[in-house]
């Protein structure tokens, strides 16, 4: 592994045969630092259950389904990356049933270069969401200090006569003066009731 590369962690839900074979020798060398399989969809959802995977690769049909709604639900569920391996003839028909979701789907037989490619897409789709999923964090990070904010300033009206507005400049000033975030000066406004 080179200094920075992102080791990814990836799930093959195939029955037993030369495709789950293939993946399975393909994917550490594509970056792939931990690999695990499913025979089926019900013991791909107990593994989903665990824990959370970058790729998810599905080789349809499999034993108990045929891995279409499958695919779709783990793309909606969460960050995977999904690739959809289904027989040359339904291709196009599967293709419009799943791209909508966000399901790369690739025809079988395949060879070792074009799933290596499909693997390169998967990765930048993983980068993508992981950007999505950071923005999302910061976003919700930003609404809860927001909230903390309000409250103390409620609890600074309440307790101190101060309109919104200076109870907004005061929270602002002892976080610039004591060197705190205006988070941490909300945290202590509403654990000491607007006491000091």
């Amino acid at each position: 592994m080179r200094d920075g590369e992102i080791l990814y962690s990836a799930l093959v839900v195939s029955p037993p045969g030369k495709m789950r074979e293939a993946l399975l020798a393909l994917l550490p060398e594509c970056g792939c630092g931990s690999v695990r399989s499913a025979d089926d969809v019900s013991s791909a959802r107990r593994i989903l259950s665990e824990f959370d995977y970058d790729f998810v690769f599905v080789n349809s049909p499999l034993p108990d389904e045929n891995g279409v709604r499958f695919a779709s639900e783990v793309t909606e569920a969460g960050g995977a990356a999904v690739l959809l391996l289904v027989r040359a003839e339904v291709l196009g028909e599967i293709d419009e049933r799943v791209y909508r979701r966000g399901v790369f789907t690739l025809a079988k037989p395949t060879s070792k270069q074009t799933l290596s490619e499909a693997v390169r897409w998967m990765r930048a789709a993983r980068e993508r969401l992981r950007k999505s999923e950071k923005k999302s964090l910061t976003l919700e990070e930003k609404m809860a200090e927001i909230r903390l904010v309000n409250r103390a300033k409620w609890i600074l009206i309440a307790s101190r006569a101060m309109d919104e507005a200076e109870a907004h400049r005061w929270i602002e000033k002892q976080a610039m003066d004591r060197c705190l975030t205006k988070r941490e000066v909300a945290e202590e406004i509403i654990k000491n009731g607007g006491q000091e």
